[in-house]
This record gives structure tokens, C-alpha cells and sequence, in this order.
């Protein structure tokens, strides 16, 4: 299943290098894009959207733009999801965002490699916010949680897990990690199992939410640690 987007923004070639990105990664689909609210609106009423993904700052539009426009949508389309992607790297801003119901806000500067784990993050129905917009307090009791919890998970586990939730099929994490599917199946399910976790939902909500995926390294798997894993988890 394809998650499909648009994508709002008042620079062309902002929207053209995000939509290349965005089409190299095959659970996500770019519906449409607009350049201004009153685009956004128009193409909400016909075109299927899962998620919205727009710029705060859009001058011109009929409704608006930035609390405005944010407001006027959450409103007209309460159950659509929205990642605002800025350059406003502003705390009070991006809490009043989430007060209001916006699910994601990354900035473009610093944030872009997130914006597929945040899509992916919204969609499964997780807040993902960028790191440097989170109230303090939010980010400590994630970090200890996330220190518990991952300490459960073999580095395998965690591996499989890091790579799932950024998007990447079972059949792809063994290719490149040089597993059979049904090793990584089997890692993936006993992940879960330790994490109290039974569908993949809850898992996308406590990745992200914590900052797990963040918190694991690059994967280190060799030909030997591969074969090893598969004589002893299959």
C-alpha cells in the first residue's frame, strides 16, 4: 500500500528536488503539488491525499498562509494528516502547531534526510517532530524510555527494526544485510514480541515517538554474523 502525498510549496525548484527524492522511495506515491493555499484547498477537494506536506510560509493564497491556513485545513479536513516543512525553527511556533493538531514539523535546513521517516512515521499515526522544535522535558523522557527499551533488542533486532521503519521491505533489509527473509521476519517478530509490540503500527508510533530509529547506528552486519543468524534463528 502507497502512502500519497502532496506537496506544497511557493518555490518550484524546492518542490521539484523533494518530489525526486520522494519518488525513489516505493511506499510513498506524489499525487500533486501546489504552490499556495488556495492550490492546496482546490486540489484536497478531488485529489486522494493521505498526507499533506507543506511549506509554513506561502504568501498569495485565498486562505492564507502559515497559523491561518494551517488552522483553516485542520478544520475542513480533520482527518487529514499535515508535515510542515519550514525554514521557522521556532519552539513557541511548532508548539502551537501541535496544539492545533499538525502531526510533523521539520526544518528544511536541517531536516530534510527525516522527511521519509517522518511520512512514514505520520501515516502509521505517530508526532514526529524535529529534534530541535521538542520541548526538553518531552525529549529526556523519550531518550530514557528509548534507553530501556532498546537495551532489550540484540543489535540484529534493532538493526532490522531501524531499517522497517524507514521504509524498507523484509526482502530488501535481507538483501542488503545478507539474511534470508525468513531470518529477518523471524528478528523482526521477536523484536516486537520483547518491545510488547503486536502490530506494525504501534511499532512505527514507538520508533519514532522515542527517537528510536535515531538512537541506532549504521548497520555493521557481515557475511559471518548473516550466516549465523540463520542457522540459529531459522
Amino acid at each position: 500500500m502507497r502512502i500519497n502525498l502532496i506537496l506544497a510549496d511557493d518555490h518550484p525548484a524546492l518542490i521539484a528536488g523533494v518530489k525526486h527524492e520522494l519518488s525513489r522511495i516505493h511506499t510513498l506515491n506524489v499525487v500533486e503539488t501546489a504552490r499556495d493555499s488556495t492550490e492546496i484547498v482546490e486540489l484536497l477537494s478531488w485529489a486522494p491525499c493521505d498526507i499533506l506536506v507543506t511549506d509554513y510560509s506561502m504568501p498569495g493564497g485565498e486562505y492564507g498562509d502559515g497559523m491561518a491556513m494551517l488552522s483553516f485545513l485542520r478544520r475542513r479536513h480533520p482527518d487529514l494528516k499535515i508535515v510542515v516543512f519550514t525554514t521557522i525553527d521556532n519552539m513557541a511556533i511548532a508548539a502551537e502547531l501541535r496544539k492545533i493538531g499538525i502531526h510533523s514539523v521539520l526544518n528544511k535546513a536541517r531536516d530534510i534526510g527525516r522527511l521519509i521517516t517522518a511520512i512514514h512515521a505520520v501515516h502509521a499515526g505517530a508526532i514526529y517532530f524535529s529534534p530541535s522544535t521538542r520541548e526538553h522535558g518531552e525529549v529526556a523522557a523519550a531518550a530514557q524510555f528509548s534507553s530501556k527499551s532498546v537495551s532489550a533488542l540484540s543489535s540484529r533486532e534493532a538493526e532490522v527494526v531501524r531499517l522497517y521503519v524507514s521504509g524498507v521491505t523484509i526482502t530488501e533489509i535481507a538483501a542488503q544485510l545478507n539474511r534470508t527473509k525468513q531470518t529477518v521476519s523471524s528478528q523482526k517478530r521477536t523484536a516486537m514480541r520483547k518491545l510488547g509490540i503486536e502490530r506494525d503500527a504501534e511499532l512505527f508510533r514507538f520508533a519514532y515517538e522515542i527517537g528510536f530509529a535515531a538512537s541506532i547506528g549504521q548497520p555493521e552486519a557481515t557475511a559471518t554474523d548473516a550466516d549465523s543468524s540463520d542457522s540459529a534463528e531459522v
